[in-house]
């Protein structure tokens, strides 16, 4: 064995080399992209996305690949896909002679995991390249199962124009998402990456119907679908325009992608919900810009289940009036808001009943001076009313009888995390708007991204 070693030393070397090449020649990361940031609603619906940095629509990878679209694409792109080792030797064979006849590149060998590699390389389409795309194809099926590359091919493969994926063809051709595309339209995603330049929905529509169809033919012939299916399939038109994304939450998506950065994040958003109070901060808006009035948020809680049903951070105003800020976690003045919750300190307290009746008349408390928004006085109110009329004067004086400090850390306790600089900063102004808070509140109170955030403390109601 020893004299073996020694004389086959150079050649061992060099075998011993190139194991170590093969094992680490796949990177790590073998798709090192940038993605969109992706929100959806309770129920999977496509909320907002953002555009990737490179201005390429990619969403993030997807984690199962429909049956239809799978049937299809492994029937026009790699018929053997589970049963070659990354690469097939019969198609190579074939694709370089009629290349030779040719003269031209006329026909491709590749499989799915090929281009899975040549996707990730990005590199001239050459035979050298070919090797080596071989090569790590190789080591990719000895790193993922088949299941696994093909998700990555779905969620990688050029679809025209800047939309990359499976996820966003889906949306941007027949708007939505690919477990509920039909096989004709499975189908016309199957084709789309092989000449993504050359075939796009809105142009050349007859090719794409020519080679939609073929391939719907030979999902006939193969029996994967019956005739019934088939004629269906064939009776559909192909996509003509493009759908756009959704913008119904555009200030929500910013805030995740602070937060969680490019993802694909399921909220607790209800989407009609959503749609609805758009349109109700759509309408406002309208009117209330008549009166200089441009920015307005509405932010909608479903406090059964401790979550946000709707988020709207601005109004549709213009970028002069800053319409990117979102007012939700804006700090603005509290105003009359934090009257009911004295209100409620009170009766909880035992200091305070409905109809009990309080002051309103001019005061002056250590030379504070309030007053009521309409400078009028009742003169004495039941406390009820004075709530509901949100009167100054009574609420003032009510604090005054609580005692400021006793609020200021009740409401720390409630998590208003802006109302922070001590209870003699604010004094008695702080019922009547001396303080800042914003609609958001204490962030760890309700939950917005599926089960990121939960309610931390029982009494936060």
């Amino acid at each position: 064995m020893k004299k073996f070693l020694f004389k086959h030393k150079i050649k061992l070397s060099i075998v011993i080399i190139l194991l170590v090449w093969y094992t680490l020649c796949l990177p790590k990361q073998l798709f090192d992209v940038p993605y969109s940031t992706v929100i959806e609603s309770s129920d999977g619906r496509l909320l907002d996305a953002h555009i990737a940095s490179d201005d390429q629509w990619r969403f993030p990878a997807v984690d199962s690949v429909p049956y239809k679209y799978k049937k299809c694409v492994l029937q026009y792109e790699d018929a053997h896909f589970y049963s070659h080792p990354g690469f097939n030797p019969v198609s190579i064979v074939k694709a370089f002679k009629e290349n030779i006849n040719a003269g031209k590149v006329v026909r491709g060998g590749s499989t799915i995991t090929q281009q899975v590699i040549r996707l990730a390389r990005k590199k001239d389409r050459k035979y050298y390249e070919k090797f080596i795309e071989l090569i790590w194809a190789t080591r990719l099926e000895l790193r993922l199962s088949k299941e696994e590359i093909l998700e990555l091919y779905a969620s990688h493969a050029p679809y025209g124009g800047n939309v990359i994926g499976l996820d966003m063809a889906s949306w941007r051709y027949f708007g939505r998402k690919p477990h509920e595309l039909s096989w004709a339209e499975s189908a016309t995603l199957a084709v789309l990456p092989n000449a993504p330049g050359l075939i796009y929905p809105g142009k050349r529509e007859s090719q794409l119907r020519e080679k939609r169809d073929a391939l719907l033919l030979k999902l006939k012939e193969e029996n994967i679908i019956d005739d019934m299916d088939y004629e269906l399939a064939i009776s559909e038109s192909v996509p003509t325009r493009d759908f756009r994304v959704p913008q119904l939450a555009p200030h929500l998506l910013n805030r995740a992608n602070k937060q969680y950065g490019t993802k694909k994040i399921r909220t607790t958003i209800d989407y009609q919900m959503q749609e609805t109070v758009n349109r109700i901060v759509q309408n406002h808006h309208h009117i209330l810009k008549q009166n200089g009035i441009n920015n307005l948020a509405m932010l909608v809680l479903d406090i059964e289940n401790q979550s946000v049903s709707a988020y709207v951070g601005n109004a549709p105003t213009t970028r002069e009036h800053q319409k990117d800020v979102d007012i939700i976690t804006a700090p603005r003045s509290t105003g009359s808001v934090l009257k009911p919750f004295l209100y409620a300190t009170m009766l909880d307290n035992g200091e305070l009943l409905p109809h009990s009746l309080v002051k309103d008349i001019p005061t002056v408390i250590n030379g504070y001076n309030t007053q009521n928004f309409d400078k009028t006085y009742s003169g004495a109110v039941p406390a009820s009313q004075a709530l509901s009329r949100s009167l100054n004067v009574p609420a003032v004086r009510m604090l005054r009888d609580h005692g400021v400090t006793r609020f200021y850390d009740k409401l720390q306790d409630l998590g208003q995390s802006h109302i922070n600089r001590g209870a003699g900063t604010y004094g008695l102004s702080l019922i009547i708007g001396g303080g800042e808070s914003s609609l958001w509140g204490h962030e760890p109170c309700i939950s917005i991204y599926g089960n990121h955030f939960k309610r931390l403390h029982s009494n936060q109601q």
